[in-house]
């Protein structure tokens, strides 16, 4: 009995196994993607523009030293607030928040959080982190 078990359970392991090997990253993507409702599959493109925008970063050789006076639109997603917190503060490496960031967008994508109140966080977290490096505060 004990190895009819084992056996069942290394079966559901290599057919699962052998699906996702099966599958390369951008069909199992797209499977995943077709599985989701509406309202998920526009958080996991907000997620992987937020991923791509990081990815593909540019940084200028001239930075401005003071944010640059950007206001906040009445309506933003919260992938826009980060390209334009990034805009705002070009004297901050975004890999420097990367980790925090990829935090809140979670909490906004997978957890269902505002994006009002992931904005709010995000902007506080690019405030605080330009006092640090400039020592105001």
């Amino acid at each position: 009995m004990m190895g009819e078990r084992i056996s069942g359970i290394d079966s559901l392991v290599l057919s699962g196994n052998e699906k996702s090997m099966g599958e390369n990253p951008e069909q199992r993507l797209a499977t995943i993607f077709r599985g989701l409702s509406n309202s998920k599959r526009a958080g996991l493109l907000d997620f992987a523009e937020f991923l791509y925008s990081r990815e593909n970063g540019e940084r200028k050789d001239t930075v401005a030293k003071e944010p640059l006076p950007i206001s906040r639109p009445g309506e933003e997603t919260v992938v826009k607030a980060i390209q334009r917190l990034t805009v705002t503060y070009p004297m901050i490496d975004a890999t420097d928040l990367m980790n925090e960031s990829t935090t809140l967008v979670t909490q906004h994508v997978m957890e269902g959080r505002s994006a009002k109140e992931v904005i709010d966080d995000l902007e506080a977290l690019f405030q605080s982190h330009h006092e640090r490096l400039t020592g105001d505060k």
